[in-house]
């Protein structure tokens, strides 16, 4: 996998100096540019060590093309979302890789809403990349300049709008009156860029780990239980109130308590939740991966929560349609419409901080947490035997559906089961041959139970 350049209708990501290069990310770009509307289009990255480099490929073939570049620099994903938004750009860029390691780097491209880009404008771009590969190994350049003239480049910052806007959000009185310490790590990514400057804007006392954006990584950069575990400790010992870990591009939010207890991307989204709905009721959306958390916080507000397929561009499509107050996934990506239509790992915070800053006085993260709805979660894959795909994936997703008679079938991606205590869900990977199976339940014997059950079904038969 690390020679294979993977190409979505979402962006594009790849080892850098294997399958991505300047040329690479250029052409991507160009593809990009031919679907978009007349305007400047915002470039921005993490802090990757190859970020420089790929940017200026790209702004220099943009720019080639007669397209004006507004340039953030090093930035959170959400933040070049809104200042596409705010500029009235026709599209923006995020270079960025997210949660891979520091070797990867790509691109992630958005809408002149500041949104991830819905798939159907994804598919022309995707389908034009491919066309400029096959015609040739360069970048496109002389003949397709617009108007005749060669675009210009101005620097930006949105990082001032990006935490007035999240501050609006939220009681910002409440939580300077109680000045709670928090401990975060920004994962030397962009997240110091927003986040040190919110926490401040808070006014709680700051402790910060990874805060130089130089993208050297100091330890696996998605925010999961495992890669964080030797952070923990550096919580207690700071007298923190709070921990928080962002990824590199900022979009996503891992927390854990005082206590060093890490709690987890899930319940990221649930506290979101919990948060919004107390204040201002209404829809809100998740992907058909994350935990029954939001569902049931949702119930209990006698909101609707609707359930999209997974991937950010589905989850802000669905809350456009329902009119969601609040979306966003399990990975601890919560999207608030009042900031902007992007996963922000800055919303998140400060979500959770107003929850812990109320009436002058602290509640506990502990508290907090133990107030979620109880429910155990497992993720897993299952390797796939040599040709098993196409309609033999089909056939063995449809053994898994028979094993289960008492549970409600959902096809809206791959196959999900749900039964009154828990549900299943069963995904083929898009990038590797394998299923990935992710289950809930209120019990975690009957929840193995059933994943035991599900990986059965999928061995092939014969």
């Amino acid at each position: 996998m690390e020679d294979s350049l993977i190409v979505s209708v979402s962006g594009l990501r790849g080892v850098v100096g294997r399958s991505l290069d300047p040329t690479v990310a250029a052409t991507y770009a160009v593809a990009f540019a031919h679907v978009l509307p007349p305007g400047p289009i915002v470039i921005g990255r993490d802090g990757r060590t190859h970020g420089p480099l790929l940017a200026r490929a790209i702004t220099d073939a943009l720019v080639e093309l007669g397209r004006d570049v507004l340039d953030c620099g090093i930035a959170a994903t959400p933040t070049v979302g809104i200042v596409v938004r705010d500029a009235g750009a026709a599209g923006g860029i995020q270079i960025s890789a997210s949660h891979n390691p520091a070797e990867y780097n790509g691109m992630k491209l958005f809408s002149a809403a500041g949104r991830v880009l819905p798939a159907e404008a994804g598919e022309r771009v995707l389908a034009g990349y491919r066309a400029l590969v096959s015609q040739a190994p360069t970048v496109p350049s002389a003949g397709h300049t617009l108007a005749g003239r060669r675009g210009g480049v101005r620097s930006v910052d949105g990082t001032d709008a990006h935490v007035r806007l999240v501050a609006a959000t939220v009681d910002v009185e409440a939580i300077r009156r109680v000045r709670p310490r928090v401990w975060i790590d920004c994962g030397h990514g962009a997240g110091s860029r927003v986040g040190l400057p919110l926490l401040t804007h808070l006014g709680c006392e700051v402790v910060a780990e990874g805060g130089v954006p130089d993208g050297l990584f100091a330890h696996a950069p998605e925010p999961t239980a495992e890669n964080l575990a030797g952070l923990l400790p550096q919580i207690v010992a700071a007298g923190a109130d709070v921990g928080f870990f962002q990824d590199p591009d900022a979009d996503r939010l891992a927390i854990a308590t005082a206590a060093g207890r890490y709690i987890g991307e899930e319940a990221t989204l649930a506290l979101a939740v919990e948060a919004v709905l107390r204040k201002t009721p209404g829809p809100i959306v998740v992907n058909c991966s994350t935990s029954g958390m939001a569902a049931a916080i949702a119930s209990r507000h006698g909101v609707a929560c609707d359930v999209s397929k997974v991937g950010e561009a589905n989850v802000v499509d669905a809350m456009l349609a329902v009119g969601a107050v609040l979306g966003g996934e399990g990975n601890g990506g919560v999207i608030d419409p009042r900031v902007v239509l992007v996963r922000d790992s800055c919303v998140a915070m400060a979500l959770v901080l107003e929850q812990m800053c109320v009436a002058g006085r602290l509640i506990s993260l502990e508290s907090l947490a133990g107030a979620l709805p109880r429910l155990v979660m497992r993720k897993t894959k299952f390797d796939l035997a040599p040709g098993i795909g196409g309609p033999a994936l089909a056939a063995a997703l449809e053994r898994v559906a028979s094993g289960f008679p008492e549970a409600r079938v959902s096809r809206l991606d791959g196959l999900r089961l749900d039964w009154p205590t828990g549900w299943l869900l069963v995904r083929a990977s898009n990038t590797e041959p394998i299923v990935r199976l992710v289950g809930e339940d209120e019990d975690a014997g009957r929840l193995e139970s059933c994943i035991n059950r599900a990986a059965q079904a999928l061995q092939p038969r014969g």
